[in-house]
């Protein structure tokens, strides 16, 4: 899946709050949205997501984490297989490439 970061950005409404954002996020989406993580920070809860753009390479990408085994990554394309979104509680948005 191919897009363009800045449009994506530019197209993304105000949120009144995590629900709402990650709603928006998943219709435009769907399955390429993936909850990964989520942290407090600042007494704030945080949501981690990736948008998968290569889904072949980020499957392998994510299995080779999990394995024991210690796998050496020799080129960017695992890194560039997704983007991560950040969502808090409230709303707000962090993109990252």
């Amino acid at each position: 899946m191919n897009f363009d970061l800045t449009t994506i950005y530019n197209d993304i409404p105000d949120f009144k709050n995590h629900d709402e954002a990650s709603s928006w996020f998943k219709n435009r989406f769907g399955d390429q949205f993936v909850l990964k993580n989520y942290d407090t920070i600042e007494g704030e809860k945080v949501y981690y997501y990736h948008v998968i753009k290569n889904e072949e390479v980020y499957h392998e990408y994510m299995e080779s984490l999990a394995s024991p085994e210690h796998t050496d990554i020799t080129s960017p394309e695992p890194f560039e297989s997704y983007s991560t979104v950040e969502i808090t509680e409230d709303g707000g948005i962090s993109l990252t490439i």
